[in-house]
This record gives structure tokens, sequence and C-alpha cells, in this order.
């Protein structure tokens, strides 16, 4: 059983010239925008096993030289792999740690019990597997009290210095830019010192650790102190990272984005993985510091970015546009300037269409979607109960409307995300009308009471009781059911999944496993669609819908040689976070203005999911905001290309089946 095909979906691939240069004329030429000396890997298990390879040649050479080496880690979870690797090299005899001095980078203040703790996390991932002595772990005394924290602080800045200072700091380039716990706004002079966590970071912590416990401060060393080591290996994982990468290593170094004053240290190493690293100039727009190897994809990003430097759609760009803005060769590969517009702006056109199933009776030469079988079996898969309408409500409702047998799979309970207010509402009313409607047994009276006294003496990060997370899961299956039924869903259609993995009634949840993937199976040869919808959240803030993905796609790659899957099309969507870039986009599918009011309607049918919803973040735009905001740029972005201007546009990406030879 594969569990984590998620990460191996490549939207394109990216020549390997651009991210791994072979000669240093070549790498100069690449990297003459990045302010960083910045290695890209293909993936995350490569870049890891170089960073290890790293650690070991920088820890010899210093206990070769001093007897001893002086390592500053953080415990991050884009670490851990490093760590990981490093262990075996441990095993393989390659790095002795008997005369290493470990110091952690950070610590959480004050230590909860059950909470999080980087020092325990080192234990966990590097220290227990290698010999390091106990003597030589040095972290943050969680017994300091915040009375005598300042000079408690310059206590542990200066035993670095009594062991010689730091040779090597290991670390990740965190949410917004952070090192360690230095936040935005921290100068490149600060020491060592009490820090209050923002609320991000705090939620960022709580899915990292999988824990309810967010702590509100903690100590962590400076960026002055990071930035006084010999050598400083960094490194950053997965696309969510790809943003702030960019500021880090391409932008002026400022105190918003602590990571880039990393900038002026002359012996920074920052590693990345191909996501984390789409956003820099040679990997994202490689025609600005070298000649480029032009597919279409590329050819369609390198004219939607030259329309937004222009400001001009693109039937409107001329030769010397294309010649000002550094995209000469294109000329040179079509002649002139109108055969390239012509050829993207028909591209982009074809990508446009209000048959997301199909249209029948239809030449689809040039249609995303094939107009045969038809009608089709779909089925729309949700990882809570509500992604399918804020997601994609709009192609829903064509879906349906267009007689297509449509189902949706919800694939988890959702009931960690249903408020005590929210569920207590139905519990008033209960209580009012069961006398009247003579249901007020003894049975329900126990319930009842049991509820009001458990959310009554309730506290931060207690559990809820099995029955409340089943009110819970009935109240998220009853709106999510209420919203099919708006939308035209038959009955029988609506599928609730509950995978397993979810179901632990806190934050932290279990591992995929076959029994998750063997109930995504089962659905699926027992409706064999020609088509199925998935999330497509690579960047998921909270790790739900990326295990749902992958349950998907572990059922799929088992089912793959079927027949009936031979004749299925797989659509990803995103969700209420980003949207697929332009040159990704497949599939377009114009929402009119009621169209958008029906799919806000169908997202408002998700009450308890409103104001009182976790995992919003920072921003305070409700999902229904988001979802309509998220529409309108991606149809505002087609019209500013000089295509037709709808109200809305909803965007799907084609997932291919991955063979065994890929």
């Amino acid at each position: 059983m594969k569990t984590n095909l998620s990460s191996q979906i490549k939207l394109e691939r990216i020549p390997k010239r651009y991210y791994d240069p072979q000669g240093e004329i070549e790498f100069a030429a690449l990297t003459r925008e990045e302010k960083i000396y910045t290695k890209i890997f293909e993936n995350a298990t490569e870049g890891s096993s170089y960073l290890a390879d790293q650690i070991v040649r920088i820890v010899n050479r210093a206990i070769e030289k001093k007897g001893k080496a002086v390592v500053a880690l953080g415990a991050g979870a884009c670490t851990h792999t490093t760590y990981s690797d490093l262990i075996e090299l441990h095993k393989q005899g390659k790095i002795d740690f008997s005369n290493v001095v470990i110091f952690n980078l950070c610590e959480f203040f004050p230590l909860q019990p059950g909470g999080p703790s980087t020092l325990k996390r080192l234990h966990d991932v590097l220290l227990d597997h290698i010999n390091i002595r106990p003597e030589n772990i040095r972290s943050i005394d969680p017994a300091v009290t915040k009375e005598d924290m300042f000079q408690y602080c310059k206590a542990y800045e200066q035993s670095i210095e009594d062991e010689g200072g730091l040779d090597l700091v290991v670390c990740e380039v965190g949410p917004q830019g952070c090192l360690a716990f230095n936040e935005p706004g921290s100068a490149n002079t600060t020491l060592c010192r009490l820090v209050l966590l923002s609320n991000e970071l705090r939620q960022s912590i709580g899915n990292d650790y999988k824990s309810e416990f967010a702590p509100t401060t903690a100590i962590t060393l400076g960026v002055a102190n990071i930035l006084s080591a010999e050598r400083v290996l960094t490194m950053a994982w997965g696309e969510n990272r790809a943003a702030i990468i960019r500021k880090t290593v391409e932008e002026p170094a400022d105190a918003n984005v602590p990571a880039s004053f990393l900038q002026g240290h002359a012996h920074t190493k920052l590693v990345l993985d191909l996501p984390a690293a789409e956003d820099l100039t040679r990997i994202s727009q490689p025609w600005k510091v070298t000649s480029c190897e032009w597919t279409d994809k590329l050819i369609r990003r390198a004219i939607v970015w030259l329309c937004h430097a222009t400001g001009k759609p693109i039937l409107k760009l001329t030769d010397k546009d294309y010649s000002d803005h550094g995209l000469g060769e294109l000329l040179a590969l079509f002649g002139s300037a109108y055969n390239v517009n012509i050829k993207i702006f028909n591209d982009l056109q074809h990508t446009i269409t209000g048959w997301p199933g199909g249209k029948p009776n239809a030449d689809d030469t040039y249609r995303p979607e094939r107009a045969n079988p038809y009608p089709k079996r779909v089925i729309v898969f949700s990882p809570h109960p509500d992604d399918d309408v804020i997601s994609m409500g709009g192609t829903l409702k064509r879906l349906v409307d267009q007689k297509h047998d449509v189902h949706v799979a919800y694939e988890t309970s959702g009931n960690i995300a249903v408020g005590d207010e929210d569920m207590m509402r139905y519990f008033l009313m209960m209580d009012k009308i069961a006398p009247i409607f003579g249901f007020d047994s003894e049975g329900y009276k126990k319930l009842s009471a049991e509820v009001h006294d458990f959310v009554g003496h309730k506290k931060a990060g207690d559990m809820d009781s099995k029955d409340i997370r089943e009110i819970k899961t009935m109240i998220r299956q009853a709106e999510a059911t209420i919203a099919c039924n708006y939308i035209g869903v038959k009955p029988g259609n609506i599928h609730f999944l509950r995978l397993p993995f979810y179901e632990t009634g806190t934050i932290k949840k279990g591992e995929l496993e076959e029994r998750d993937v063997n109930i995504v199976k089962k659905l699926l040869e027992d409706v064999k669609p020609h088509q199925i919808f998935v999330a497509g959240d690579l960047a998921d803030p909270h790790g739900t819908h990326k295990v749902c993905t992958d349950a998907v796609l572990a059922a799929i790659d088992e089912l793959k040689d079927e027949e009936w899957m031979k004749d299925c099309r797989i659509w990803m969507y995103r969700g209420a976070w980003a949207e697929w870039e332009i040159d990704h986009i497949e599939m377009a599918v114009p929402i009119s203005p009621e169209e958008l009011r029906f799919k806000r309607n169908s997202i408002l049918k998700h009450q308890s999911q409103m104001e009182n919803a976790p995992f919003l973040g920072n921003d305070d735009r409700l999902f229904w905001q988001r979802a309509e905001d998220r529409n309108r740029a991606t149809a505002q972005l087609y019209e500013g290309l000089g295509l037709a201007s709808y109200e809305a546009i909803e965007a799907f990406v084609e997932y291919h089946i991955i063979r065994d030879n890929q």
C-alpha cells in the first residue's frame, strides 16, 4: 500500500539544470538573484541526505581541529528526515557524537505536562539514537522563573562561549521566515530571550506537534546568536514555504523575515526541495537568468507574467514587449509575438468549459473533459463535511444539473471542528421540546445531564467524551446532508466514510492505515466512477486534507489496473486557502452570479463552521468569503489576459496515475 502518493504529485517536470546546474559559471548565472547559497534537490529525501553528509563533515572537522564540536540544533519538522539520515551515518561509523556538545536552539516556556517540548522531540528524533554523553546535552531549564529570565538567558549564552562558540547551527526556515522562535520583527542583533509566540506560529506548533497545548511563550537563541556560529545549515520542504523562501533568499534582508539575515552570514547553506524552491527566479521565471527549455506550461507561465509586467492582455503583446522583457527566445521559436499570443490564448481558452462532466454529443477535441460516456458516474471526495461546497460548489451543482450520477463522499466526521456552543444549541432546544413531544425518556435525560455537566466543567485540552463526539458527528452529517439536498445530490449518493485515522477525539490524528484505504477502495469498487474529484491541497495548513488525499490516491493505485479505472479521469481541486496557478489549470469552470450565490448558500448550510470554526488562522474571512474571493480572483485573472469575463471560476488540475515504471 502506497500511503504518500500526494508527495509525488508533480504538476510539471523542472529541468534538472535549473535546480542542479553543472559547472560554476552556469550556477553563478542561475543564482544571480539569490543572496544565500542555496542547494535545491528534487525531493526532501535527497536534500536530507545531503544535509546529513554536511553535518558529518563539519562535526568531524571541528573534532579533528579542537577535540570537540559545539552544535545548536532546532527541532522543527523539516529537520527530522535529516536527523534520521544522521542516525544511519552514525550506525555506519561515519560520525562519533561522544565529543559533540549539543545546545537546544529554543524551548517552550513554561513547559506543560503532556505539552510540546523541543528537547523531548530532539531526544525522540535524534539524541536517544546516538552515543552523545548526557552531560553534553544542554537545554533551557524549565524551572527558570520569569524574574530570573534575563540573567538565565545571559548564562545560557555564556555557556556556549565557554565551550568555544558554536561550530554549527542546524535549523529550518519556519513559517513567516522564523529562525528558531525569532519571529517577524526580530532584529539581527537579538540575543537569547523570552519571546511571545504569535497566533499563527502557535497554530503551526499545535499542528506540528499534534498537540492541543499551544504555548504562548518560549525561550530562544536570538538571530545574533545564530549568526555567530561558524556555519549554518538550514532547510525548508514543501510548497507552503515557497513564498517565504523567495523573500528570505532574493529580497533585501529585513527584520520582517528574520531568516533573511542569513544573507549576511558567509558560511550559510540553505537546502530546499523543488516545491519549497518553486518561487525562486531560476525555477519560476528561468528566462530571467538562463536560456530555457520551453514546455507548453512554461510558455504559458511566461506569457501570463509578461501580461502582468506590461499591463496588456495576451493578444496585444508585441515583439517589442517580448524583447524588452527577456523573452526574445520565444520570438525565435515562434517567429513573431502574434504566433505565441495565439497559441497561449487558445490554450487558455480551451481550459474553460461549462460542462465539467463533458458535453454530450459535442466535439471534445479541445475540451478538458471527454464527451462520452454520458451521463457519467462521478465521486467527489471531500476531506471534511464542507470542503466539497467550499472548493467546488459551483461545479458540483453543474454536474448535478447536467444529469450526471453524482456521489459525494465525506472522508472524515469533522467532529472536532464543532464547538461546544453549537452543540449546546441543539440540546437547549431538545430540552425544551422533549416534554412536549414525549421523548423525555430517562435515557435522554441522563444523556442531556451528562452533556451539560461535561461542557460546564470542560477545561482547555479536555478530550470530548465518545457520546459528545458522536453528537458532533451527527451535526456535521446533518449539515452536509442539507447542503447536498440543496444542490440536488440524491440521498443515496451521500456517503459518510468516517475514516478511522481521524477518530482520535483530539487534534492529533492517527496514521493512515490499510483500513482507511480499504473504506475508500470499497466505495470506488461499488460506484466504478468515470470521474473522480479529490482535494489537491498540497499545502493544507492542518494536515487532514493531505492524509485524505493519500487515502484516495492509495486506493486508486491499488485499483489502477481495473478496466473501469482505465476509463476514469481524476481531477484535483483546491480548498479555501489557495488556487492553482494559471499555468497549471487544465479545467476552468465559469460560475455565474446566480451560481455563486447558490454556492454561498450551500456553504452557509454548514452553520457550525461559520464564526466558530477552528483552523481559520490569521485570515478572519469566513469560508464563503474566502471561496468567493478566490473564485472571483481566478475569473479576473482570465479576464485580464483578454479572455471572457465571468463572475467567478473554479479551477482544476488533472491527476495522472503514477505507474510503477515512472
